[in-house]
């Protein structure tokens, strides 16, 4: 489903300082939230409570590890669908289904749904856009990765 942008103040200061340092890692340790909440001058239930508002708003949309499945001997694809508009809320529901996609964001665009698919080898690539394409009747545009880039994403103050 679609999400409308955040409404104006939305995001304090705080809020704007645990998403910019918490995309920097997060502790591995007995209590993660604790110490990444101490290094934000917040308590760990402060920020179990602010993350948890993040998501509900949809200024997150997933909070957890990412994996590189290309490291792990598996692939990674992004892929694009032209999606009729009357159609949009049953395909997205039908493509968040699969395991395998890790992002799904719609766009203003002719491809308007775009999403990664991660999969344990390259073959599954093919066979995941397969069964998207069967489920829901619309081709699925692959785009695989030629080369890698690295951004980062910050949430001016």
């Amino acid at each position: 489903m679609r999400r409308a942008a955040l409404p104006e103040g939305a995001l304090d200061a705080t809020d704007r300082r645990i998403l910019n340092a918490l995309q920097e890692g997060f502790p591995i340790a007995p209590r993660p939230f604790a110490e990444a909440g101490a290094a934000l001058g917040l308590a760990e239930q402060e920020l179990i409570d602010r993350i948890a508002r993040l998501k509900e708003i949809g200024a997150v949309t997933r909070f957890g590890p990412f994996y590189d499945a290309e490291a792990m001997g598996g692939a990674f694809c992004l892929c694009a669908m032209a999606v009729p508009e009357a159609q949009f809320d049953r395909v997205t529901e039908i493509v968040n289904a699969i395991p395998e996609v890790a992002h799904n964001y719609a766009r203003s665009h002719r491809l308007n749904m775009w999403f990664v698919l991660a999969t344990a080898t390259p073959e599954e690539i093919a066979a995941t856009a397969g069964r998207i394409e069967a489920a829901t009747g619309l081709p699925v545009l692959r785009f695989p990765k030629l080369k890698e880039f690295f951004i980062g994403f910050r949430v001016a103050a």
